[in-house]
């Protein structure tokens, strides 16, 4: 794994912890050298101004990219900070709890192949009270093709990545909902033929089946199947997230709180998606950190749908890393406890020796 943690400290004492991925050399410098020296000594509690002039000072940077990943880190921490003086959880600076625990989705990166043991393991999913799952069988289809990109897709191929939806809708009816990832592999053409394949078997979304850089293109893609497409991981900003929502390209938006801005950004992205009566499904296949905050601006907005996580993160990589983390029980999650996040580094991490640490001091 490769993440970046970021610890900010103020003079009293208190400390708050962001984190972004996956590049944490190039995440590390632009933390040290360019958004270091603009932060300290400044009042922490002034989280949106921050934000501002962080963006600000990275904007002929391209901040699209590894900058607005490191602000994404920064401004978790500050909300973090924020909650652990007014000794509240962040939800409830955010706003309250919007539900009494959150629903959640699996993401497949499990021990058990989707590929090849798709019944088998929508039914541990299922016997764990998950009832829903995220699995993407056309990927290995285009990776195989020149340049890892889908540019054709033949009859048979399109019968091997429905195979895994044919097999569990076949032993589990609708029992497990079905989400569909694509990575972004795919050109136009195969992707509306994939999508009008996909349509009996009834996927609960279509998640990233171009590459996010044309919308125009999503939105064509729209007008060609009525199963509802999410977008995307890697928009970053509202104003990243603007298109998409004015050509009504997207069913279900997706923001990273570690990519598109921090918290402050994926809950105004929230607000604006709410105002086309979308909902929200935030992505969350990144580090521990991630995961928690995640937990927060779920339990606050009012227009989620549902939360991704990864069984395998949170029962196995995670641990030792955080000193509390938010688990499910009976396929949700619980609201989190404690002020801020709720979390910290587990005592004695930063001195592990695949851990590089870095201060900057005034």
């Amino acid at each position: 794994m490769d993440w970046l943690w970021v610890r900010l400290h103020t003079d009293d004492g208190v400390t708050g912890l962001g984190e972004t991925y996956p590049c944490s050399d190039a995440e590390a410098a632009v933390a040290v050298r360019s958004l270091a020296p603009l932060l300290l000594g400044r009042d922490p509690s002034q989280i949106d101004r921050l934000w501002a002039d962080m963006l600000l000072a990275t904007s002929y940077h391209g901040w699209a990219g590894v900058e607005m990943r490191v602000i994404s880190a920064i401004d978790i921490a500050l909300w973090d900070l924020a909650g652990k003086v007014a000794r509240q959880p962040i939800y409830k600076l955010l706003g309250g709890a919007s539900r009494e625990s959150i629903p959640i989705y699996n993401t497949c990166y499990d021990r058990v192949d989707f590929l090849t043991e798709p019944v088998r393991l929508a039914e541990e999913l299922l016997a764990s009270g998950v009832t829903a799952m995220k699995i993407w069988p056309f990927d290995s289809i285009a990776l195989a093709q020149c340049g890892g990109r889908g540019h054709s897709i033949s009859a048979a191929e399109l019968r091997q990545g429905l195979a895994p939806l044919e097999k569990i809708r076949a032993a589990l009816g609708d029992k497990m909902d079905l989400a569909m990832e694509f990575h972004g592999y795919w050109n136009l053409p195969c992707a509306i033929r994939i999508a009008r394949a996909l349509e009996p078997l009834a996927p609960m979304w279509l998640e990233e089946m171009l590459p996010q850089d044309n919308l125009a293109a999503y939105a064509e893609l729209a007008r060609h199947t009525h199963l509802p497409l999410t977008i995307s991981e890697r928009l970053m900003t509202r104003w990243g997230f603007r298109e998409v929502l004015a050509n009504r390209a997207a069913q279900v938006i997706m923001p990273d709180l570690c990519w598109c801005g921090g918290l402050s950004e994926a809950k105004k992205i929230a607000a604006m998606a709410e105002v086309e009566y979308l909902p929200v499904a935030p992505h969350n296949c990144g580090g521990p950190v991630l995961h928690q905050a995640s937990v927060h601006l779920a339990a606050n907005v009012t227009n989620l749908a549902i939360l991704e996580t990864v069984r395998r993160h949170y029962l196995d990589e995670y641990d030792g890393i955080l000193t509390d983390l938010v688990k499910p029980a009976n396929g949700r999650l619980p609201l989190p406890a404690g002020p801020g996040l709720g979390v910290d580094l587990t005592p004695g991490l930063l001195q592990c020796d695949n851990v590089r640490v870095e201060f900057v001091r005034p």
